[in-house]
């Protein structure tokens, strides 16, 4: 499945920038409708703000209404994301979750998603490998290094005013 309006953001592990880079494109793409994704197979409390939308046999999707807490969605929707998703997910659910959310967004709009394994599915407008000097909990992703990407480095980053991409007719573009 070919997705040209996704920008799809995976990394290296734990702090290794993939919200952080979320939060820039998004904010840096505010004023075009973007839409912020959080797909995990990890438990996450569900905090306050997060309004269950649609549960599967393996899959839970949430919508983010909560600027005040510190999760990644909530941070996603200060960044001026103008819907933000999340869902707990199976990998083996993982296309059904994403395909829900899908009929959430209108076509051709830009969206900005973390989560790693849905690459394996999807061939995004841009997908980012994220890393960092910091990174905790390394995670082996040599599979995804074998698709194409671009990487970037939390570090740089932080550094720069604007992210090196474009949203242009419905896709990304470096």
């Amino acid at each position: 499945m070919i997705i040209p309006n996704l920008l799809l953001i995976a990394g290296t592990g734990n702090k290794s920038g993939k919200t952080t880079l979320a939060c820039k494109v998004i904010e840096q793409f505010r004023n075009e409708g973007v839409t912020g994704i959080k797909i995990t197979p990890h438990y996450h409390e569900t905090t306050p703000g997060l309004v269950l939308l649609t549960e599967g046999r393996d899959f839970s999707v949430y919508e983010e209404t909560n600027v005040d807490v510190s999760k990644d969605t909530s941070r996603m929707l200060r960044a001026g994301a103008s819907k933000v998703y999340f869902a707990k997910v199976t990998d083996n659910d993982l296309l059904s979750a994403f395909r829900v959310i899908m009929g959430f967004i209108p076509e051709n709009a830009p969206i900005v998603c973390e989560s790693p394994a849905l690459r394996y599915f999807i061939e995004p407008g841009i997908f980012v490998i994220m890393s960092s000097d910091n990174t905790g909990n390394k995670k082996n992703i040599n599979k995804l290094l074998e698709l194409p990407h671009v990487k970037f480095n939390l570090e740089e980053i932080q550094r720069i005013k604007e992210i090196p991409v474009h949203f242009n007719s419905g896709r990304w573009l470096l």
